[in-house]
């Protein structure tokens, strides 16, 4: 199957557990919960998102027609001295889980990547992954229950985060809402994690140091 691929970049992982690991970013085009046009925002069930994953126009972007020319192009993307360390991808999107399937994963996995997803988890996500990012966001009905990491945007109505602290998940993070109230929301989430240690803070470091 073709998959329709919004950019593919090597940058720094910024957020939750691998924050500051060196990743090949693959984002696919499309999500369940905005359309990504701006006319669309108010009747979407995602409000906030500030991600552009609309269209094949980004950097590497396009329409790869099978799962080796879209592995292939990102194993390009690795840097070449990088002495026998697996490749490092991070699927996210958008909502990958849209397109990513068993044949994507087989193909990435006999070429020895190491593979993150970073979803929304309406949607079940089929086996092979290595690492799994679930971030929850009101008014969605959560599939997928375990995982490696869930990250919460916070604060969210509906979506407290008492509602998801006994899942099946080895970490769990709360990261503040971006937009005009971003230093209220960052002092809202700092406090929760304080009165609730089993939370963690996640901070969208590409956008304090300024880097894709």
């Amino acid at each position: 199957m073709p998959y329709l691929i919004k950019e593919i970049f090597y940058s720094l992982q910024a957020e939750g557990y691998y924050s500051g690991r060196p990743a090949v970013f693959c984002r696919f085009a499309g999500c369940n919960l905005w359309s990504g046009q701006e006319e669309d925002r108010r009747r979407a069930i995602c409000k906030f998102c500030d991600t552009d994953f609309a269209g094949t126009d980004g950097p590497g972007g396009g329409i790869y027609k099978n799962a080796r020319q879209l592995t292939e192009k990102i194993a390009r993307m690795w840097p070449v001295n990088a002495r026998g360390a697996k490749v490092f991808v991070v699927l996210t999107g958008g909502e990958p889980l849209l397109q990513l399937d068993d044949k994507l994963i087989s193909v990435m996995r006999k070429e020895k990547f190491e593979i993150a997803v970073e979803t929304n988890g309406t949607i079940k996500a089929p086996e092979g992954i290595d690492w799994l990012c679930v971030s929850p966001k009101t008014g969605t009905i959560l599939k997928q229950k375990s995982g490696n990491e869930l990250k919460l945007v916070y604060p969210q109505p509906q979506a407290r985060p008492s509602k998801f602290a006994g899942l099946d998940f080895k970490h769990f993070y709360l990261q503040p809402l971006h937009g005009p109230n971003y230093e209220g929301n960052l002092r809202k989430t700092i406090d929760y994690i304080i009165e609730h240690p089993q939370w963690r803070l996640s901070l969208q470091v590409q956008k304090i140091l300024k880097i894709k």
